[in-house]
């Protein structure tokens, strides 16, 4: 993990293309400003866990279904 000290105004690039700034600090919170191509998906850290763990669910009963699937064609198949 890098860890930098960053002044307001003051930002980062990542890449050639993305861009972090520090917009605001008001107590013991900052503002970030992150200029990124349209490709680029930015979430925050909450949000894109929640997204993974549904796509893990989602995944997981895509394979239940596909088993079932399977099964089904298996006995047409036999009789």
């Amino acid at each position: 993990m890098l860890i930098l000290t960053r002044k307001l105004g003051e930002g980062l690039f990542i890449g050639d293309d993305i861009r972090i700034t520090v917009v605001e600090v008001r107590g013991r919170q900052i503002r970030l400003g992150i200029e990124a191509p349209p490709h680029v998906v930015v979430l925050r850290e909450e949000i894109y866990q929640r997204v993974r763990d549904q796509n893990l669910q989602a995944a997981a009963l895509e394979n239940v279904n596909l088993m079932e699937v399977v099964k089904y064609w298996g006995k047409e198949s036999k009789g």
